[in-house]
């Protein structure tokens, strides 16, 4: 089922230290709207799809976000790279530093941890559909927040790529929850 890559869906290559950026780039990591919550969301989701077709999108697009987790894991940590006890003060990460290090733990912008509660499975396809959809509108809206806090094009590429994932990921899920609502599964 798998085949192990030993390179990012998308080039990330950071060469300039921001770690403002990283603090708020985290909550695309643990955030209600990030990408550990929508891949924990479509491969629950799955088993209860009605049928393969739906079982495999929601695998699929799960898998990819667990490729989009790495990728933000990757740009979070070159941005803060080799960053000093001060930067991080600065940057106001110290309590994330007093709990973590310089460790990656699964926060929103706010410090706020990842939750379960960030994603639903209700059993039934059109209504968890509809959920996939916007926690897509919602990961979209966060990226486009996030190019808007940096200048830095080596952080843009990246963030471009991912939100552009989410409009394709959108229209997938779309596309299926249309077909179900024909066949009546609501």
């Amino acid at each position: 089922m798998w085949k192990f890559v030993k390179s990012l869906e998308y080039p990330v290559n950071i060469k300039k230290k921001d770690l403002r950026m990283a603090k708020y780039l985290v909550t695309q990591y643990g955030g209600s709207n990030g990408e550990l919550a929508a891949a924990w969301r479509y491969l629950n989701q799955r088993y209860t799809m009605p049928d393969d077709k739906g079982k495999a999108l929601l695998t699929d697009i799960g898998t990819e976000e667990l490729a989009h987790v790495e990728m933000i894991s990757a740009m979070v940590y070159q941005l803060m790279k080799d960053a000093t006890l001060e930067e991080i003060k600065e940057a106001g990460l110290e309590s994330h530093y007093a709990e973590h290090g310089k460790s990656l733990y699964p926060t929103d912008a706010n410090g706020i941890p990842f939750t379960v509660a960030y994603f639903a499975s209700t059993g039934d396809p059109v209504a968890d559909l509809s959920e996939d959809m916007a926690a897509e509108q919602k990961a979209r809206a966060v990226y486009e927040n996030l190019i808007n806090l940096t200048d830095d094009p080596d952080v843009i590429g990246p963030l471009l790529f991912l939100r552009q994932r989410e409009i394709i990921h959108f229209t997938r899920f779309k596309e299926l929850y249309d077909e179900y609502k024909k066949k009546g599964y609501e």
